[in-house]
């Protein structure tokens, strides 16, 4: 049986209101992380973020799945609905941020084992970690990835 294909588009104005309920349920799925922002912060962030031109939204049969938002070669959030993880959606997503960049970088909480992994599959590299020097108190570790240089 095949998969559902992943479709990724620029994230529109309307897509706020989907991406930050997705953030908000990773807040309440994650029972480590504190809750800082409202429901409605978080719609009001991912509407940043989508005004800005930072955001690729991944789909399934129309539906959004997930979501990358980034500035240049740093990735500020990427977020895979509840229903829709381990389905490839973040390679997916990095894959084509990749693409786009020679080097990306992102922070990532200590704690975030899933997502220490998949960055690491990604051949992304720690280069930093605090003990907590973020909003949310938490321990964090800076990782970075650079394309490959193929000699000529």
């Amino acid at each position: 049986m095949n998969s559902p294909a992943i479709t990724l588009r620029p994230a529109r104005a309307l897509d706020a209101g989907a991406l930050g309920a997705m953030m908000t349920e990773a807040v309440h799925d994650t029972p480590w992380k504190p809750t800082l922002h409202s429901g409605a912060e978080d719609i009001a962030h991912a509407g940043q973020m989508i005004d800005r031109g930072w955001v690729t939204v991944a789909e399934i049969e129309g539906q959004t799945a997930g979501f990358l938002a980034r500035e240049d070669g740093y990735i500020h959030s990427l977020f895979v609905a509840r229903d829709c993880r381990r389905a490839g959606i973040a390679s997916t997503l990095l894959d084509t941020a990749k693409s786009a960049c020679e080097q990306l970088t992102l922070w990532t909480f200590q704690a975030n084992a899933a997502a220490r992994k998949l960055y690491t599959s990604h051949n992304f590299t720690e280069v930093a970690r605090t003990d907590g020097d973020n909003d949310e108190g938490l321990p964090d570790i800076r990782f970075q990835w650079r394309a490959e240089r193929t000699a000529q």
